[in-house]
């Protein structure tokens, strides 16, 4: 669950007392699934599916004579227990039947179901989530909305399988699978294993039947219906399928293509070869989350399917394309037992990221990627959560920056200390062992202890069953009559333990120590030949640290040439961007502009002052060359925005050119830049872009908009507020957008007053798990309050449209 999902989580998340809280405890195994076999076909009318299942089970030790299984919001018609018509007591969305018998360890008995699927009436008692849990989603079902295919898609994390077929909805839970789903002929199925028949049936309908013939977990069970191109590849002799809307299938690959060499890449790091029998993935409409790994059917959110523009620039997917496919490992091979134990599915999954850029792309993209995901845990305000959390208010709330990325970051510190060979030896060791299964972090550390024969109580228990992050306050002392420094390192806030690695660079040479650190005052001495010119504490960057350390602009600048780390090299561009009045500053900051990482390249574009004395010419002819000639095509746009603030008309024919490429980046940042120097000419080429290529250009034209006041602009603009105020971190875009909200809330234009309020409900009701419902109640109130003090002649109308919009968010 990636993307835009943990900006919403750092902003609306709210933190419960955990006196609050009750023990999540691992669901008790009275009864063990065996195979799930189902049927069912769809009431598109009332939103609503017809199924009969068939589940086998078998009890877990003792003997039983009755069996709980979870059904939310059913009707049911029939059941049996080995054909024999049975008792049951359905209530608050628990089916207890009683079985023909008693049944012992090792006996199976199959359970037969008839029942109706209303997901428009579930409510899942205790959790917040009323509208995203239902399980089963119907989109557009009637075909009312020309903008939008009729879609039906299933999604069971958490526990909202149940919502669509009854079962024990536990994650410690194991069953084979077989559907049948009988669909209007026009579309394709998908669902998890492999597609076994298709039959036509005279009433113009059509039955395909799904079989899976490996155990996973309920809530990976997935099925998806609609109208898509189905874009076929290969790995190993397996289908690996791309599902996506039909004006999709040219860029399917450039969007999924690197899926094949990924699975060979997770076959080989893990040392299990990849154990399903095939691999799809599908994009749907208004999903609730960004993509899920339901087993060998992956689905994603619609910001999955990128244009060639933006995929020339970045494909924005890639991440998690590779989150999801190494949860076939861990998640859906070896499965959480509760969802208190929920890092070893989705810390593994976010690591993956890092593991899968590493090898791809090299070290520099992987750890920018790993400074990313750790700014995000820093940013949200967790420190208090342990990473295995057996008290929380809702299971839902295990899904945030501590179990993706904080997990992450201290994965890549347990690889660290352990080196790649046990880590990656231990990894499989623990997939071996619980192999279809499920399992807890406890088994996680004991896999690692097996293989490397160490002990990790002590990492464990400070980084899985403990809260908080590393704080220190570095100071040196030198003794120049001894020729010593002196390091002290001292812990705030809670304690930890842990190995640091502290660079020590003279004239010539760098010396490496490798120190631990275990209490809260610390001190090493080190001998030099030469007063050092800079002293690096974490080297490697490998711990979960915020360090707060004093160096000089000189010391900065000589960590930017001489220490090879991503970070070593962003920091002190950082630093090194605040005194560009400093001659070897700035000198400094034009060096950057040949940094082998792309990204450091931007950076130092976006902080460049050229208005500074030094160095102006050499500055700008660099610029110049980035512009034309980078390999980037966000290089080259950074460098075209830097070059439209001289407002020179030389660049005029730059700019123009701009206009014509095929990035997205390159035209947006071509566009702006035009702008200064030629409004008219700039509005002629934005009136004669597609409204496709518009829509994604949208930062760049919403400014120019803004610039020129034009208020019949608004229903533009409206429509990507909400993603420029709240869905980026870019502090420019973010006052853009404000100021376009500001604008919307006062005027009279009804169109953009009912994009903003509908964008606001979507959101809202989407990540209400995250209360963005509360916050969008809030944003809608300001917009109310706007035009209550407005003279528009129209604001009584436009206050129905707010209010109406606000009760779709509080009912």
């Amino acid at each position: 669950m990636k993307n835009l999902l943990f900006t919403l989580i750092l902003l609306f998340t709210v933190t419960v007392n955990a006196q609050e809280k009750e023990y999540r405890a691992e669901r008790e195994k009275i009864n063990n699934l065996v195979h799930t076999k189902l049927k069912v076909n769809f009431d598109f009318n009332k939103s609503e599916m017809n199924g009969e299942a068939w589940i086998t089970l078998t009890p877990h030790f003792y003997p039983v004579n009755k069996v709980i299984l979870d059904a939310k919001a059913f009707k049911l018609e029939e059941i049996k227990v080995n054909n024999s018509i049975a008792a049951y007591n359905y209530s608050e969305n628990v089916l207890t039947i009683d079985l023909d018998k008693t049944y012992k360890k090792g006996e199976e008995y199959t359970v037969y179901i008839k029942y109706i699927a209303r997901p428009e009436e579930v409510k899942q008692k205790g959790s917040n989530v009323i509208k995203s849990a239902k399980g089963l989603y119907f989109i557009d079902p009637k075909d009312e909305d020309p903008n939008k295919p009729t879609q039906i898609w299933t999604q069971g994390e958490t526990e909202a399988s149940s919502c669509w077929f009854p079962t024990i909805d536990s994650p410690n839970q194991k069953t084979t699978q077989e559907i049948y789903m009988t669909v209007p002929s026009k579309f394709v199925t998908l669902s998890n294993g492999t597609l076994k028949s298709q039959t036509e049936n005279s009433d113009g309908t059509r039955t395909d039947y799904w079989k899976m013939d490996q155990k996973h977990a309920p809530y990976l069970f997935f099925m998806g219906v609609g109208e898509f191109s189905i874009v076929k590849d290969t790995w190993n002799d397996l289908n690996v399928d791309y599902y996506v809307e039909p004006e999709y299938e040219n860029v399917a690959k450039d969007i999924f293509g690197l899926t094949p060499e990924m699975m060979t890449f997770f076959s080989e790091i893990t040392g299990i070869p990849y154990v399903w029998d095939k691999y799809s993935q599908i994009v749907v409409r208004d999903y609730v989350s960004g993509a899920m790994e339901n087993t060998t059917a992956v689905v994603h959110a619609e910001d999955a399917q990128q244009q060639k523009g933006q995929l020339i620039d970045n494909n924005e997917w890639e991440e998690t394309i590779a989150h999801e496919l190494f949860h076939h490992w861990f998640g859906d091979l070896v499965t959480t037992e509760s969802w208190s134990n929920l890092t070893v599915n989705e810390s593994f999954a976010t690591y993956s990221v890092y593991l899968w850029y590493e090898y791809k792309y090299g070290k520099d993209k992987a750890n920018a990627h790993m400074y990313d995901d750790i700014k995000v845990y820093l940013d949200s305000q967790s420190e208090d959560k342990n990473l295995v959390r057996f008290y929380y208010e809702d299971k839902e709330h295990m899904f945030d920056p501590v179990s993706y990325h904080k997990g992450n970051a201290i994965l890549h510190m347990l690889r660290d200390y352990l080196g790649d060979d046990a880590f990656f030896q231990g990894m499989n060791t623990y997939l071996t062992e619980h192999k279809f299964g499920t399992a807890e972090a406890h088994e996680l550390r004991l896999a690692f202890e097996k293989v490397s024969g160490k002990d990790l109580n002590w990492f464990f228990n400070q980084w899985y069953f403990g809260n908080g992050h590393i704080k220190l306050n570095v100071t040196y002392d030198y003794n120049t009559i001894n020729s010593s420094v002196t390091v002290n390192i001292n812990q705030v806030g809670n304690i930890f333990k842990f190995p640091i690695t502290i660079d020590i660079y003279e004239e010539n040479r760098k010396l490496s120590q490798d120190v631990w650190v275990s209490s809260r005052q610390n001190s090493f001495t080190f001998p030099f030949n030469k007063l050092p010119k800079l002293i690096n504490i974490d080297a490697k960057h490998v711990l979960l640290a915020e360090i707060s350390d004093k160096k000089t602009l000189k010391n900065y600048i000589y960590q930017f040439n001489n220490a090879p780390h991503y970070l070593d090299r962003r920091e002190a561009l950082e630093e090194i961007a605040k005194h560009q009045d400093n001659k070897e500053a700035f000198s400094t900051l034009i060096k950057a502009f040949d940094d082998p990482y792309y990204e450091i390249r931007i950076l130092a574009l976006e902080n460049i002052d050229l208005f500074q004395k030094y160095y102006k010419k050499e500055a700008i002819s660099k610029i110049e060359k980035l512009a034309q000639f980078d390999k980037k095509t966000l290089v080259k746009a950074a460098a075209l925005k830097v070059l439209g603030k001289l407002i020179e008309p030389i660049y005029t024919p730059l700019f123009t050119k701009g206009m014509n490429s095929e990035s997205y980046a390159i035209i947006g940042s071509s566009l702006i830049s035009l702008y200064q120097i030629d409004k008219q000419t700039t509005l002629n080429k934005v009136n004669e872009l597609d409204d496709d290529i518009k829509e994604h250009l949208a930062d760049a034209i919403t400014n120019i908009y803004i610039n020129e006041q034009d208020k019949s602009k608004l229903p533009f603009i409206s429509n990507h507020v909400l993603k420029g105020m709240f869905l980026t971190d870019n502090k420019r875009t973010q006052q853009i957008y404000s100021e376009a909200f500001k604008w919307i809330a006062e005027s009279d234009n009804k169109e953009a007053i009912e994009n903003l309020t509908n964008n606001f409900v979507k959101l809202g009701l989407q990540y209400k798990k995250y209360n963005f419902d509360k916050m969008a109640v809030n944003m809608i109130n300001q917009l109310v309050y706007a035009q209550q003090q407005s003279d528009n002649a129209n604001k009584d109308e436009l206050i129905l449209i707010l209010k109406t919009g606000m009760a779709k968010l509080i009912e």
